[in-house]
C-alpha cells in the first residue's frame, strides 16, 4: 500500500498524464478541487477532452447557471464555461482523455 496526500499533488489533480500523480495514464485525469468563496476561472474550453464536474459541497456558477451539492455537469469537447464559487466549494473533476495543454481561454 502507498499513501499520498492531496496537498502534494498539483492543483488537486492526482490521476492523469502529468507529474506528480498517483496513477500515470493518458486515458483520463481526476482531481479534487477545494475552493474558497469567490474563486473563479475565466471562460475556457477543451478541444479534445470531455469534462465531468461533480459539486461535492458548495454552490457554483458554471455555463451561466447555478449548481449546488450533488450536481453533475458534463461538458463535451468545445463546450465553453466559466466558473465561480458562491461559497466554499469542493469539486471532483474527471477529464477524458488526459491531454496536456488542452485548456483554451475564450
Amino acid at each position: 500500500m502507498k499513501v499520498h496526500q492531496l496537498a502534494d499533488m498539483k492543483g488537486g489533480w492526482f490521476v492523469g498524464h502529468f507529474s506528480p500523480t498517483v496513477i500515470s495514464t493518458s486515458d483520463f485525469e481526476v482531481g479534487v478541487k477545494i475552493y474558497p468563496a469567490g474563486a473563479n476561472e475565466a471562460a475556457h474550453h477543451h478541444k479534445v477532452a470531455e469534462e465531468v464536474t461533480v459539486i461535492a459541497t458548495g454552490r457554483v456558477i458554471m455555463c451561466g447557471q447555478e449548481f449546488g451539492a450533488g450536481s453533475i455537469i458534463h461538458l463535451a469537447p468545445g463546450d465553453s464555461t466559466s466558473f465561480e464559487t458562491l461559497e466554499p466549494t469542493v469539486t471532483v473533476v474527471v477529464k477524458r482523455p488526459s491531454v496536456p495543454n488542452d485548456k483554451y481561454l475564450d
